[in-house]
């Protein structure tokens, strides 16, 4: 079977160019035998498609009956239901295929909803692939949450779903709408509801619905697997990924809160929506009258538990690990969890404060906690130290204290002194030492002076023995003249 423009250009090349069949065929890469069939006939004629008959063709009628008076019928009904009372030998697939096709799907109806001024917003998170943070990936999530009377949307990117940054996104976004919507529409995740059964009142964090207390906000959660409830941030989050985030390099995480700043000021907000046909920041300045103003203190967010510092002055977060004050090595502290920040607490007292870091495997030691650790292990050498330089004579102690009497510093002599010792030995300095008392000399530089001169002393020359030549031990020696020293 050949299309009109196939007959039409066989019609041509036979009438136009005078080609005949075997030349017409070659040149439309067709069999000769269509060719001929064609060109005897004066215009197109589509062909019939060929009627295939089916074992089903008989049973069809009561087929559509059946599903007419019982519309909730199952092909499984139907297929039983001929073969019982109509001895149908058939296959089922093929009434099966028969019903899907003349019982088209039905198509779930949903209420549209409306809303004051005011009156509600929806929240949810969203997820986007990885993004690199330092010298890690971390999976890329990002909250929405929209106001359904105007459709103003907040958007805030986080690589964490945890609480703190739940309650700090919302807590942003309240900020950025300068109030506060009556109720939040939400799916049932565990930041917000614990338990949910039907037939039943849900079961909050007790975290969340004391911040929701605080702000003066109710949670309406949706039913169970019913996302069509927030339908608001369903799409909210859908034109984030289309609009902002599809083909967008990003190469660090932390040009996403400027990138996302601009996108909502010159773009989400200010385009025409597609259910209100006006502008969302046009319809806020009707809405933000409606809002319910900012507490005067801003709600608590971190989260409290309990750690214990290592034998090296760390607590480990997240494959991170922080350090507090050396004194507190191996205590229970308390620590208080910010998306931003740590704090870490004995009892009431805070005793050290780290920037959170969402890269892996990093240290941060803060230089002011290894001090008081670096202080006793000074202490214990300058301890040992004493004992060395006690050791050497039975005069030191005296010998410190009069270093001390000239306001010296007696802990650089003594150091020194004890370096002398090992150089000299120990017997060699507490003669110096004694020399020293005798010459009332107190200071290191005195028993190195000692030291070295008596290193420089030669010893008294001994007898002289003569015993090569016999004739000079026979020596004579003439009287000295004593006239000359006469005057």
């Amino acid at each position: 079977m050949i299309d009109y423009e196939s007959f039409c250009k066989i019609k041509t090349l036979a009438e136009q160019k005078k080609l005949n069949p075997s030349q017409i065929a070659e040149e439309m890469k067709m069999d000769l035998r269509t060719v001929e069939s064609w060109l005897k006939k004066n215009k197109f004629v589509m062909r019939r498609a060929r009627e295939v008959k089916s074992r089903l063709d008989p049973f069809k009628d009561i087929i559509i009956r059946s599903l007419e008076h019982y519309p909730s019928y199952t092909a499984v009904q139907i297929y039983q239901k001929l073969v019982n009372d109509e001895k149908f030998d058939g296959s089922y697939s093929m009434v099966k295929k028969y019903v899907r096709k003349i019982r088209p799907k039905k198509t779930k109806a949903y209420l549209k909803l409306t809303f004051l001024p005011g009156e509600c917003a929806q929240v949810d998170w969203g997820s986007y692939g990885t993004v690199v943070v330092g010298n890690t990936k971390r999976k890329l999530s990002f909250f929405v949450m929209v106001l359904c009377y105007s459709r103003m949307s907040y958007v805030e990117f986080s690589v964490s779903q945890t609480m703190e940054h739940w309650l700090a996104c919302h807590q942003h976004a309240f900020e950025f709408f300068n109030g506060i919507p009556k109720k939040l529409m939400l799916d049932n995740l565990k930041s917000a509801v614990l338990k949910r059964v039907i037939y039943t009142d849900p079961v909050f964090n007790p975290k969340y619905l004391d911040f929701a207390n605080h702000y003066g906000f109710d949670i309406n959660p949706c039913n169970v697997r019913a996302g069509n409830e927030k339908g608001c941030v369903e799409n909210g989050v859908g034109y984030v990924k289309k609009n902002f985030l599809n083909g967008l390099e990003i190469s660090d995480f932390s040009v996403l809160p400027y990138a996302s700043k601009q996108w909502l000021d010159t773009i989400a907000n200010v385009r025409i929506h597609g259910e209100t046909k006006e502008k969302p920041s046009d319809l806020f300045q009707k809405e933000k009258s409606a809002l319910t103003p900012l507490p005067a203190e801003a709600y608590d967010i971190s989260t409290i538990s309990q750690v214990r510092a290592s034998n090296q002055f760390r607590i480990t977060l997240d494959t991170n690990r922080y350090s507090v004050p050396a004194e507190y090595s191996g205590l229970k502290l308390l620590l208080k969890l910010y998306p931003d920040r740590l704090c870490l607490y004995s009892g009431e007292n805070l005793i050290a404060r780290h920037s959170r870091s969402f890269e892996r495997h990093r240290d941060f030691e803060n230089p002011e906690h290894p001090k008081a650790l670096l202080q006793i292990r000074k202490k214990a050498k300058e301890q040992q130290l004493l004992i060395n330089f006690l050791k050497i004579s039975k005069r030191a102690e005296e010998y410190y204290q009069e270093l001390e009497k000239r306001r010296l510093n007696p802990r650089v002599h003594v150091r020194k002194i004890v370096a002398l010792a090992e150089i000299y030995g120990n017997e060699a300095v507490s003669r110096a030492i004694e020399d020293a008392f005798h010459f009332l000399a107190f200071s290191s530089e005195y028993i190195a002076n000692i030291l070295e001169q008596r290193q420089k002393t030669k010893p008294e020359p001994g007898a002289l023995h003569l015993t090569r030549k016999k004739d000079l031990l026979e020596l004579t020696i003439q009287k000295p003249d004593l006239s000359i020293y006469k005057i």
